[in-house]
Parts: structure tokens; C-alpha cells; sequence
């Protein structure tokens, strides 16, 4: 999937990187990486995809397969399947599409959020307008669809 423009928006968004040894570290991520000359094995960021559009799910699969630093353990075509994963599989990040059937973006980003404040809710969508609304409802970070995989990634293993 490719993406040309970036729009980001995230609260406390901070992306660690040291590259003064040519690696990039993050708090998450299972592959080994050298810092200060040891090796470190770490956990991978553990992601859920939500959206109802099974050609975007595969898509976004497909580019987080590119990264050992992310593991996708679902993908939900709603909210209510998203709210049923992430009590089954515990993500640490959800990635969620607002208009979907069932039950909305929105509305699973509160729930998700009054259950398990700890995982990271990441508003994917087309619409720019819903921002505001995203943000009110808890979301940790808005991204449209149409930005660069980087920025997606750096949201994703965002701290």
C-alpha cells in the first residue's frame, strides 16, 4: 500500500530513536537490536486492525508484515468485533477506521478506552473532519489514510 501525503495528528506523540550507533530503538519490538554495544530482545508492539473493508485489513496487514517490530493478532470488519478482540487477543494498539458497520469508530474508541485505557487507540480514516470527534473520544492518535507508511509506523511504536 502506498501513501503520499501525511496528515498526523497525536496526543504526546514522541518517536525515541538513537541513531548514533545506527539502530533505532523503541520500548517495544522482538527483533535484537545493539544499543551501547549489548544486545537487547524486546516484544513486539501487538496490533488490531478495524475496518470494514476487507481490502484495506489485507492491505494494512500486508505493510505491517514489513516491520519485526509489529505483530498484527486480529482484524475486525466493526466495532463490536473490534471491542470482542481486543478482550480476546490484547493488543497494544488498535488501528480503527471511524464509519463502519454495527458499531462505529467512535464508539468503540470509548469503549476500548473506558475498559482498557493502556491500549493505544489510532484513528485510520479518509475524513479529516472527524478529528475533533476522534480525539474527544479518546483516541491517542488521528492519521488519514492517505499518509506515508512512516508515519503510520511511528504511531504505531509511539510511546
Amino acid at each position: 500500500m502506498l501513501w503520499d501525503d501525511l496528515a498526523f495528528v497525536e496526543r504526546g506523540f514522541s518517536h525515541s530513536s538513537d541513531d548514533s550507533q545506527g539502530t533505532s530503538c523503541y520500548d517495544k519490538g522482538v527483533s535484537e537490536t545493539e544499543k551501547g554495544g549489548r544486545r537487547q530482545l524486546a516484544l513486539q508492539t501487538r496490533v488490531l486492525i478495524a475496518d470494514d473493508q476487507q481490502p484495506v485489513r489485507e492491505g494494512l496487514r500486508s505493510l505491517l508484515a514489513l516491520s519485526s517490530q509489529v505483530e498484527v493478532v486480529g482484524e475486525a470488519a466493526d466495532g463490536q468485533d473490534a471491542l470482542h478482540l481486543v478482550a480476546e487477543r490484547h493488543p497494544d494498539v488498535v488501528l480503527m477506521d471511524i464509519q463502519m458497520p454495527v458499531l462505529d469508530g467512535l464508539e468503540a474508541t470509548r469503549r476500548i478506552k473506558g475498559q482498557w485505557p493502556e491500549v493505544r487507540v489510532i484513528i485510520l480514516t479518509m475524513y479529516a473532519r472527524y478529528r475533533t470527534k476522534a480525539l474527544a473520544a479518546g483516541a491517542d492518535a488521528f492519521l488519514l489514510k492517505g499518509c506515508v507508511s512512516e508515519a503510520l509506523q511511528d504511531a504505531i511504536l509511539a510511546r
